[in-house]
């Protein structure tokens, strides 16, 4: 019967085919159920977001004063203090052992930080972990129990597109969670120089509200990937909000997460964050990194037998190595290659160029700061017949610059350092206490100069 259906041509069997449905009640199949016509670009974009921004909020301690306070104050020193609400912002989950991103301007002056995620959790976290003010980016680290992890955002590698749809979360006036959305209205003007702050020339700008307590939050894309982080509002137009590029924060993290500042280590290389693998952007020629084979745009693929999953782990890894010795599989040029790496540090870099050992400042060794900016590093010792020795310097000095750096930690010295060989020049200011009489101190600042070796 089909087939005399057949040569009746295919209208006479489409006919044919109702019939039989009709007459068995049977349904076509329609597929898989219609996706939701909600979720559209936007809210996934929030929902693959919203659970690594965190509320912050900080808190200080302020001395209380009355018309009697200054007579007790003087026999008894200040007894009067209540703890006050100094600030409301937003910060951004960058890594899932618990660092957490915000503003300088957010954490300023707090000594009690609080961090409250998306499902109302509460971890204290360390005020100011590390921060770079030129940036206004500041780093928290989360106190949480060991193993604990947290979703982090993903930071976009690529430039911003003016006109794009930008999507802005935090915290404003501590309501809670808050998303807005608008577009990129405009790139970041010029590139930041050397040593200055940012500011809006720097910045990206949207018309995306961006309110009091948004600060620290991110700009995000559609593709639900860090863009910016929110920093400041247009005070005299509306529809003006300021971000700071996610260059600009890259760049920053690269430089906060280094073995030279969390371990005062020397190793003369800087990795990008949110590229997987890690890729090195930047390395110091002659340094430890350089001298085992590291080289810009590598990808690193393991270090000390591991997979690193994110700056901080590659960084961790690096300062726990065993005898600072480092093993690294890099990726060039479709080849992979093994490397060793060796960090020196600070102290035994300092002491090989100039023959001295540096300590902290000590109280009987500290300076007026009235009188000298920083607190500068005690010289403990001096080896004999070194550069330092022959300038002069002698052990209870207290060093305060070199090559017109101040010295007031051996990140600062051993940084101001890596950059000479041996045989160069370098000015170094240092003061000197004499006692004059049994009341009296004298203190004296001169500069000489080491050769070093």
């Amino acid at each position: 019967m089909i087939t005399n259906l057949r040569r009746q041509g295919p209208g006479r069997f489409l006919i044919f085919f109702a019939a039989v449905t009709l007459a068995t009640g049977a349904r076509p199949e329609t597929g898989a159920e219609a996706p939701d016509v909600r979720l559209d670009t936007t809210v996934l974009a929030v929902q693959k977001v919203l659970h690594s921004v965190v509320n912050i909020a900080t808190s200080r301690v302020v001395e209380e004063g009355d018309f009697y306070d200054p007579i007790f104050n003087k026999f008894y020193g200040p007894t009067w203090y209540h703890e006050e609400l100094n600030s409301i912002g937003s910060g951004v989950i960058i890594d899932p052992h618990g660092y957490v991103l915000t503003n300088v301007h957010v954490l300023r002056h707090a000594w009690h930080v609080e961090v409250k995620l998306w499902d109302g959790r509460v971890y204290d976290a360390e005020p100011m972990f590390l921060a770079d003010t030129n940036s206004d980016l500041a780093v928290l680290k989360l106190r949480c129990k060991p193993g604990e992890r947290f979703q982090a955002i993903h930071l976009a590698d690529d430039d911003p597109l003016l006109g794009e749809t930008v999507l802005a979360l935090g915290d404003p006036f501590g309501l809670g969670e808050s998303v807005s959305r608008g577009i990129l209205s405009s790139e970041s003007r010029r590139p930041p120089q050397p040593g200055e702050p940012l500011n809006i020339a720097n910045w990206l700008q949207t018309d995306a509200a961006i309110n009091p307590g948004n600060s620290g939050g991110p700009l995000v894309d559609l593709r639900g990937q860090m863009i910016g982080v929110n920093v400041a509002v247009y005070p005299e137009g509306s529809g003006i909000g300021f971000a700071i590029p996610v260059k600009e924060v890259s760049s920053t993290l690269s430089q906060m997460f280094t073995p030279e500042l969390t371990g005062s280590l020397w190793f003369g290389a800087r990795v990008s964050p949110g590229t997987s693998p890690l890729k090195i952007s930047n390395v110091q020629t002659n340094s430890p990194a350089w001298t085992a084979g590291l080289r810009p745009s590598q990808q690193i693929l393991r270090i000390n037998g591991q997979t690193p999953g994110s700056l901080v782990e590659f960084n961790q890894s690096l300062v726990a190595s065993p005898h600072h010795r480092a093993v690294l599989t890099v990726l060039q040029d479709e080849e992979r290659r093994t490397l060793n790496a060796t960090l020196i540090p600070f102290a035994q870099l300092i002491r090989d160029k100039t023959g001295l050992s540096l300590g902290d400042a000590t109280n009987g060794a500290a300076l007026p700061t009235d009188l000298f900016s920083g607190k500068g590093m005690a010289v403990k010792q001096v080896d004999p017949d070194s550069p330092a020795a022959r300038a002069g310097l002698q052990a209870g000095m207290v060093l305060t610059s070199v090559d017109g750096v101040a010295a007031n930690r051996l990140l600062d010295v051993g940084e101001a350092l890596t950059g000479h060989n041996a045989g160069d020049v370098v000015p170094v200011t240092v003061v000197v206490t004499r006692r004059l009489g049994e009341n009296f101190l004298n203190y004296q600042s001169s500069t000489v100069t080491l050769q070093l070796r």
